[in-house]
């Protein structure tokens, strides 16, 4: 009795001994045989585009800070922030009521100096005259000297009488002079007048608009200090900052795109204007102007862009999406689909575009891709797979 309980309890052991070893078997060969489900991409050709990318600022060409010649106080402020102008439009007025009170002195001087010059004038035509006469009557009085027609004493007068008729003359002439250079240095105070009047009328120096203004009427303004910020929107552009390894790449007129961070969902199309010559010494980066086409309906000096300049671009290559590139040890590859099972392919790859890669060699068009449909999930070459 007791020998056939324990040929049974031996059986009974014997027997789950089995099954947990058949389903371990069952569960390692489900985990290593069984196809693993997969998604799958078809090869195709397209275009592709290279780009190098460079983060950047909005700017203008031309700008200006739009400030006084003279000190003063600012009576009138004519435009604000925002605003149109052209060049040469009055823009701001200071108070000019002691200038205009100086230009009318100098104007009253200057007409009394013109008055003294032709004063002068006319003497030194009346000096002009009674030495022209005394030299006739000397030339007489010496020839009948000389005939001694007359005495020495009536000589000596004629030649006193001449002498004194020069000097009147040549006084006459130094005092013309000295008018002439008073009235210039009058014409010259009344002109240094008269353009400090005009200082206080402020313009704008080019066709624009008022990015910043700075102050308000009654401030009292120095030169040098900003009453308007001023910039030219004939020329604008995206002031970005690329790379220095990318600098053999770059060239003036390459197309781009430009992304500004107020609309992260649209480009504008654009080129470089310009390249820029010193490389910043702590970032290792230098400044790529690039000229957009177009601007945004709203936008701002100093908004924030990404700019994507185009270095290459090929058309009809063969093509595969970015994320489905795979790497062992330090080279690229895919997996592709072969009947049911999956394959290794290592690739030579050619340039990269914002979403593709090209392939140059390892892949043709009309082949399968295929990723494990659980990231969870590997792929090995040779393993059975299987599509949903």
């Amino acid at each position: 009795m007791n020998r056939n309980t324990n040929v049974i309890r031996f059986l009974y052991l014997f027997l789950k001994i089995g099954l947990a070893i058949a389903l371990i078997g069952f569960i390692f060969f489900w985990f290593l045989f069984s196809p693993v489900s997969v998604t799958s991409y078809v090869i195709g050709e397209g275009d592709i585009v290279s780009e190098v990318m460079g983060v950047g600022t909005l700017d203008a060409k031309t700008k200006a800070t739009i400030s006084t010649k003279i000190s003063g106080r600012l009576e009138k402020v004519l435009v604000d922030q925002g605003d149109a102008v052209h060049s040469g439009q009055q823009v701001a007025l200071l108070d000019d009521q002691e200038l205009r009170h100086q230009v009318e002195i100098e104007e009253a001087n200057v007409t009394a100096r013109k008055a003294s010059v032709e004063r002068l004038v006319a003497e030194k035509a009346l000096a002009f005259s009674s030495l022209d006469l005394a030299r006739k009557n000397h030339q007489r009085t010496k020839l009948l000297y000389d005939n001694q027609s007359i005495s020495e004493e009536e000589y000596d007068r004629s030649l006193e009488s001449l002498t004194t008729a020069q000097a009147y003359f040549d006084k006459a002439v130094a005092a013309l002079s000295e008018g002439n250079e008073l009235l210039i240095v009058a014409e010259k105070t009344l002109n240094f007048h008269k353009a400090r009047l005009d200082d206080t009328v402020i313009v704008a120096p080019f066709d624009g608009v008022i990015i910043r203004r700075d102050r308000d009427a009654g401030d009292v303004v120095v030169p040098g200090s900003s009453i308007f910020f001023l910039i030219s929107t004939r020329e604008m552009w995206i002031r970005s900052w690329v790379d220095e390894t990318r600098m053999s790449e770059l060239s003036e007129n390459q197309p781009a795109r430009i992304v500004f961070r107020s609309e992260p969902d649209r480009f504008y199309l654009g080129k470089v204007a310009r390249l820029g010559m010193e490389t910043d010494r702590e970032t290792r980066e230098f400044l790529v102007d690039v000229r957009p086409d177009k601007l945004p309906e709203r936008w701002t000096v100093g908004q924030r862009a990404e700019v994507f300049i185009e270095t290459v671009r090929k058309n009809n290559v063969t093509l595969i999406p970015a994320h489905l590139l795979d790497w062992r040890n330090g080279s690229p590859g895919v997996f592709v689909m072969d009947k049911s099972s999956a394959r290794w392919r290592s690739l030579k790859l050619g340039i990269r575009g914002r979403d593709a890669i090209e392939i140059l060699e390892g892949l043709t068009p009309g082949e399968t891709i295929i990723r494990p449909a659980d990231p969870g999930k590997k792929l090995s070459d040779g393993k059975r797979i299987s599509l949903p």
